[in-house]
């Protein structure tokens, strides 16, 4: 099994941060993968600085827990809601094009599925899909 986890970083006016690979299509809501002996919130913490260069302030949300096996069999996403952060300098090399905060009612076109997904179970309050 192989676990992931995905942040859902709002800023103070309601939007949310996508990112951009330099390696796959799409805007994507910014995580990767869980790491050998790396708790779940740390692998996110690493991530978001890794990315976007967002520090989470306070504690991550939970929002839900996907499964992934339409695209990688027997893997799963944890989905954190991050509310409370600060901005430092990105630490990745090379794996971010972009990266931006949109507002839910105008995200990029690439906006892949499931992050569309995420957002509008978010914003209306949706239960989540299981599926990511």
């Amino acid at each position: 099994m192989t676990l992931g986890v995905r942040g859902l970083v709002i800023n103070a006016e309601g939007q949310c941060l996508l990112i951009r690979h330099t390696y796959t299509p799409g805007w994507h809501l910014p995580g990767g993968g869980v790491e050998k002996k790396e708790y779940a919130e740390l692998s996110l913490e690493r991530e978001l600085v890794e990315e976007a260069g967002i520090v989470i302030e306070g504690t991550p949300i939970l929002c839900g827990v996907f499964s992934n096996h339409s695209n990688f069999p027997n893997d799963h996403v944890l989905l954190y809601r991050i509310e409370y952060w600060s901005q430092t300098v990105a630490t990745s090399k090379g794996e971010i094009a972009e990266a931006g905060f949109f507002s839910p009612e105008s995200l990029p076109s690439e906006t892949t599925p499931a992050t569309r997904r995420r957002i509008d179970e978010w914003q209306l309050g949706k239960k989540p899909s299981i599926f990511w």
